[in-house]
């Protein structure tokens, strides 16, 4: 799957980005606006950069000007379709979230609307789940609370730890974040009266993926 570059993408980064190197390595033949991190010590960064994207960081509250302001001049600068949140940890305002409502996309490791916020994979495990998965959603001023458009599903195993869990269900996040990214690329997912559309049809219900007997572990 390949990204038409009618689509300038800015991708938001807190760490490693691993979502964003998954984004950009199936958006090469797109048109990847630039990468932007809330820490200049973001690892993405240089991720983003041996991939030939722009980037650009925040240098921190004490060399400048706040995150925000940074953010929308910078924003303004490269002018995107779309915004993808790819790990990234900041919430952001209201205001600036609804200037890009119906454009901004983020990936959230369970299936949404469970386990909303922080240590998902510990969470899960302490209730005892059988399954767990990533939602792909619009955002929207509330927190992990956008419509959302595609989610997958992995089996929480006996033997699952934080960490061998986290581990697969990042696998499948590689898989449905380009995915949805592609479709609002191609024209087929659109974002209409607060709910996303999909070759012409709303959805009411997220699309599932099941990868519990999937290769992606």
């Amino acid at each position: 799957m390949s990204v038409r570059a009618s689509l300038k993408l800015a991708i938001l980064i807190s760490g490693r980005g691993s979502n964003m190197s998954a984004i950009l390595r199936a958006a090469l033949a797109g048109e990847p606006a630039m990468v932007i991190a809330d820490r200049s010590g973001a690892p993405g960064l240089a991720s983003a950069a041996e991939l030939g994207v722009p980037t650009a960081a925040w240098a921190g509250p004490a060399r400048g000007e706040p995150f925000e302001p940074m953010l929308v001049r910078t924003l303004e600068t490269v002018q995107p379709d779309a915004i993808a949140l790819a790990g990234f940890m900041r919430i952001l305002s209201p205001t600036l979230v609804g200037r890009y409502l119906g454009r901004m996309l983020n990936i959230h490791p369970s299936l949404l609307p469970a386990f909303r916020g922080l240590h998902t994979h510990r969470r899960v495990l302490a209730a005892g789940d059988t399954e767990h998965g990533a939602s792909v959603h619009f955002v929207t001023p509330e927190l992990d609370a956008g419509p959302i458009v595609l989610q997958s599903k992995v089996a929480v195993l006996p033997a699952d730890t934080e960490a061998t869990l986290a581990a697969r269900v990042l696998a499948t996040e590689h898989v449905i974040y380009p995915r949805v990214i592609g479709w609002l690329a191609d024209g087929r997912l659109s974002f209409r009266s607060g709910a996303p559309w999909l070759d012409g049809r709303r959805l009411d219900a997220p699309i599932m993926e099941d990868f519990r007997a999937s290769a992606v572990r």
